[in-house]
């Protein structure tokens, strides 16, 4: 099944929403599977609210079980850098949408997530090592 048929453009997000950010030292991670924990990014009105940290469970990324408790969290949105494809899809499953090829402070990307001028590279990590 293919589930981006049912994920939110960008012109289509809501002003009030989650986002997730794989995380190292203030930036994004290169490596979803591999981040030292996610930044959660909370968005009301288009401004974000308030921000948290969630810890990064061991294993790889589509391993992982991180998905369902993402979107338990309400998460609807993952700003990543470097993803391999059993990653997005068990995200993209949960219905969170992937936006990957980000990178930067985590800060600076908000900023540019919410100015609307991050979109997606289709770029798929096809190495298991470096989701």
């Amino acid at each position: 099944m293919n589930y981006s048929l049912y994920l939110p453009r960008l012109s289509e997000y809501s002003s009030n929403m989650k986002i997730a950010i794989p995380t190292r030292d203030g930036h994004v991670d290169d490596h979803f599977g591999h981040c030292a924990y996610y930044t959660i990014i909370e968005i009301i009105d288009g401004k974000v609210t308030g921000t948290s940290r969630l810890a990064s469970p061991e294993g790889c990324g589509c391993k992982s079980g991180i998905a369902p408790v993402l979107r338990q969290m309400g998460i609807s949105v993952m700003l990543a850098g470097n993803m391999g494809q059993g990653a997005k899809n068990v995200l993209e499953a949960q219905r969170i949408e992937v936006i990957r090829g980000c990178s930067g402070k985590i800060e600076d990307l908000v900023t540019s997530f919410l100015n609307g001028e991050v979109r997606d590279n289709g770029e798929v990590c096809d190495h298991h090592d470096c989701h």
